[in-house]
């Protein structure tokens, strides 16, 4: 239990401190290109690996482009990590691009069109039954 804490408060500095890097200590072109944020990271059971989520706001080539800008930075990253944040030793940064908010999005305009159409459907099927009574009566 205390160890999932642990684990949970040290993902939760990472997430903290590479967030401020991406604002203001990251010196590479292609980062500052996308609007990047930190999602989420993940943290191995044992401290050495730290998978972090970035979400990247830009087209497919933007997106690339800053995903190599942050793959290129991971050893800065790292180091920044260990004189940052107190550990015995300073996990491995692997980015990751997130989508997650792009696929909400897109699932939510999905549903958003299919809730018109059956809106939509629904105006149509009342008016057909008006007209089809004022042809009864």
């Amino acid at each position: 239990m205390a160890i999932a804490r642990r684990i949970s408060r040290i993902a939760s500095l990472i997430k903290q401190e590479i967030s401020q890097m991406l604002l203001h200590g990251i010196k590479d072109n292609r980062v500052g290109i996308g609007m990047v944020s930190v999602t989420d990271v993940d943290v191995s059971g044992d401290l050495q690996h730290a998978k972090v989520f970035v979400s990247i706001y830009g087209s497919d080539e933007v997106r690339s482009q800053t995903m190599a800008g942050l793959r290129s930075a991971t050893g800065y990253v790292r180091s920044e990590l260990g004189k940052r944040i107190r550990m015995r030793r300073t996990p491995e940064v692997i980015f990751v691009e997130d989508r997650s908010l792009e696929r909400g999005t897109e699932i939510l305009s999905l549903l958003n069109k299919l809730s018109q159409e059956r809106q939509q459907q629904e105006i149509e099927d009342i008016t057909h039954k008006e007209s089809h009574q004022d042809t009864i009566e």
